[in-house]
């Protein structure tokens, strides 16, 4: 988990029909990283997060759906069970799985539902289309889809896919390092509020100008946003040219909402954060910054009422 003063979110309430759950925080490798032997976080468990994720939980229809397939899944399942269990009868308690895109921090965990593991029957991946293509031809995912322990569930740019419950999630897709397949940001509505995930992107600027979606507009059309923070600002890598490296930095992030009113900003929680990220730590100036502009960091096993 990140290391903070005191949770950003409301408390785990069992009366709340629909939550999102944040599962965890940090940029696809966690925190701390392979072979970064002198990160705290070896040594101090409070400094360690896993990969971004989240999940929804709606307890009318006891269904549960993950946002993002990380390495860290099992870690987040068992965090997710304390929260929420399911009686939906597939192994592992969730309804499906909505992938953003092939970087291995947001589709490595689908490894852990074959038959070496959970063996799940026909359990809901929701996958663009390049994304789905690179699944199903590729091992060793294409075996998962060969033995039926996952059946893909087609999206496309902004349509809509309604789920049990009336829960709604619509795909936007969004600029990024497209090797594999596209990308997209989840806008996930329930009856009463409506949250916006975007874990990874290039740049707000292209957002706009390829795709027409302008980051206030999006975010004025949610109540809680939750985005991309893999840098903080372009200082982070000494001896890099980070110009080479894309992602919106954080301070350039905050710019776009700083003269807006208090409750767009207080819609702002910061995910992905790089383990080279200074915000990850609440005595940092990076994180004091942050806090003092109104802004927030998203925390793992943060909790929202969503109905």
């Amino acid at each position: 988990m990140l290391l903070l003063e005191t949770s950003n979110a409301q408390s785990l309430n069992n009366s709340c029909n629909v939550e999102f759950v944040i599962l965890g925080a940090s940029q696809d490798a966690g925190s701390p990283q392979i072979g970064v032997n002198d990160d705290p976080a070896w040594r101090n468990v409070l400094h360690r997060n896993t990969a971004t994720s989240a999940a929804i939980i709606n307890r009318k229809t006891k269904d549960r759906y993950l946002f993002e397939a990380t390495p860290d899944i099992k870690e987040q399942l068992f965090s997710l069970d304390k929260i929420s269990t399911s009686l939906n009868g597939d192994p592992l308690g969730i309804s499906g799985i909505f992938i953003t895109h092939a970087h291995i921090g947001h589709y490595a965990g689908l490894m852990f539902l074959g038959h070496e593991s959970a063996a799940t029957k026909s359990l809901n991946v929701f996958a663009m289309p390049r994304m789905e293509k690179f699944l199903r031809n590729n091992g060793p995912w294409s075996q998962l889809v060969d033995y039926k322990n996952i059946e893909i569930f087609p999206l496309a740019d902004q349509v809509l896919v309604e789920l049990s419950g009336g829960i709604k999630v619509k795909p936007y897709q969004v600029p990024d390092r497209d090797e594999f397949s596209e990308t997209v940001a989840f806008e996930i509505k329930s009856s009463k509020k409506s949250v916006l995930f975007l874990p990874d992107i290039d740049s707000w600027s292209e957002w706009e100008s390829e795709y027409g979606h302008s980051l206030q507009e999006r975010v004025a059309a949610v109540d809680l946003a939750f985005l991309d923070a893999t840098f903080f600002d372009n200082n982070e890598l000494p001896g890099r040219d980070m110009s080479e490296i894309p992602h919106p930095r954080m301070v350039e992030t905050m710019e776009v909402f700083d003269n807006l009113p208090e409750t767009e900003k207080n819609k702002v929680y910061f995910i992905h954060l790089n383990h080279t990220n200074p915000a990850r730590f609440f005595t940092s100036s990076a994180y004091k910054n942050i806090s003092e502009r109104g802004y927030k960091i998203a925390n793992s096993n943060d909790s929202f009422c969503l109905d």
